[in-house]
């Protein structure tokens, strides 16, 4: 239908029942959630004795060997234990928590054990696991298990007191103190174990939400429906990036097929006809507007340029980047090397920082040199612009950073701005660049 506009329904995640749920209704004792919450408690002594031995012995090993420095990075290795213990838990924490849960670590910004430890130690996430590991290793497993055996194990032996009184004509100890000898004994404790045990297994499956729950909290903070609402709003924007440079490239196309073999035309035929006039009014005013079409030609040769160079799409990033510094009214060393073809729109993002990162240096700067460095570090594009100007950037004042922020976050960048007062400035871009083009 003409004119009609087309609303994205929100992403919506279906809230499976879980275990809270399932305890009001009257299904509860014979579904599956008892049985999961209680092997959920049980299996919790696994991580929980291997990670206090895991713990222990890397204590005791590395302080006895710190002395000569060898154990110091036993020591310090304590703070990453709780990084796989972590990933087991979250694995587990599906037996009671039927909701996604994702690990909210990010890739290392680069390869190897050193990358991979920087990057853990700066998240909030690796000492959230930590916490979670310190607890469950000293106090949750043995929570888990009296809780399970606990109430199970008394109400069982109720029941179960008949079998050896009226039998074998023998005692039930339930605990000490508490033993049962008599036929009306047996029978009272086997009557009252009864509900005892269905109150055990509510007891436990709401001891194993409420844990599931601590273990959510710390493990994957970050509600799963607000991260698909937030994962959707930044594919849209990726979307919308994609359609917008496309569009550009659409008006630069028609532009230079179009008005700039027209203009470059009329200014063939004006440069003709002066050689056929004789001097005059009629020829001055025929090398007047040969002049007029001349400096319109070379203006929207630069706006065509501003919209979307030919470079990048024929040549690749480092030529236009190349371009863009010889157009740049304040010398600029350029300094980029790439050892693959980047996808696209990653080439598109870090083309258009570039400029507005020029643009800021002619107009705000006050500098008499810049420069540009770039490189991939990893899977990392790294954009580095400097100049050694008054310094003083800020996002705040409309200096073009906004955008080019904004720019970089849709692809996942995160940009690093210094700039003192007095200078220098810089500014450093990194730009995540998978090796299987996702963003082409």
């Amino acid at each position: 239908m003409a004119g009609a506009i087309v609303r994205r329904q929100p992403q919506t995640y279906p809230c499976p029942v879980g275990p809270i749920a399932a305890m009001a209704r009257r299904r509860f004792l014979i579904s599956a959630w008892p049985w999961r919450a209680a092997v959920y408690l049980l299996t919790g002594c696994i991580p929980g004795t291997l990670g206090l031995a895991i713990l222990t012995t890397t204590l005791i090993v590395g302080g006895v060997l710190s002395a000569v420095l060898i154990g110091l990075p036993m020591l310090a290795a304590v703070a990453f234990v709780g990084v796989p213990i972590a990933g087991v838990e979250r694995w587990r924490l599906r037996l009671i928590d039927p909701r996604p849960i994702e690990d909210p670590h990010r890739p290392p910004h680069q390869g190897g054990v050193v990358g991979w430890v920087r990057t853990r130690a700066q998240e909030a996430a690796t000492w959230r696991e930590l916490v979670y590991t310190l607890l469950l290793v000293t106090l949750l497993w043995p929570l888990d298990l009296a809780a399970v055996l606990g109430p199970v194990g008394v109400s069982l032996g109720m029941i179960t007191a008949p079998a050896p009184v009226l039998i074998a004509g023998g005692q039930r100890e339930l605990w000490p103190g508490m033993t049962i000898s008599t036929p009306n004994q047996a029978l009272i404790a086997f009557v009252a174990g009864l509900p005892l045990l269905i109150g055990a297994v509510y007891a436990i499956t709401a001891f194993a939400v409420a844990q599931g729950a601590l273990a959510r909290k710390l493990l994957a903070p970050r509600d799963y429906e607000l991260r698909g609402k937030l994962d959707e709003i930044t594919r849209s924007r990726a979307r919308l990036l994609k359609a917008f440079d496309a569009e550009r490239r659409r008006i630069e196309r028609d532009l230079h097929d179009g008005a700039q073999q027209q203009l470059t035309a009329l200014s063939v035929s004006l440069g003709l006809a002066r050689l056929d006039l004789l001097p005059g009014p009629a020829a001055d005013h025929i090398a007047h507007a040969h002049q007029q079409a001349k400096r319109t030609l070379t203006e929207l040769r630069d706006l065509i340029h501003g919209i979307y160079p030919q470079v990048l799409t024929q040549r690749g990033l480092v030529a236009a980047v190349q371009d863009a510094a010889d157009r740049c009214a304040v010398p600029l060393d350029v300094a980029v090397h790439l050892d693959r073809k980047l996808p696209l729109a990653l080439e598109t993002t870090g083309y258009f920082v570039v400029c507005e990162a020029i643009s800021n240096i002619i107009k705000h700067s006050q500098a008499t040199r810049g420069w540009i460095h770039s490189s991939l570090t990893g899977d990392t594009l790294v954009l580095r612009i400097g100049d050694d100007g008054i310094g003083g950037a800020d996002p705040s004042n409309g200096s073009g950073l906004t955008g080019l922020i904004d720019r970089s976050a849709i692809v996942g960048g995160t940009v690093i701005l210094s700039s003192p007062t007095g200078g220098p400035t810089l500014l450093t871009v990194e730009l995540p660049c998978p090796p299987t083009g996702a963003y082409a």
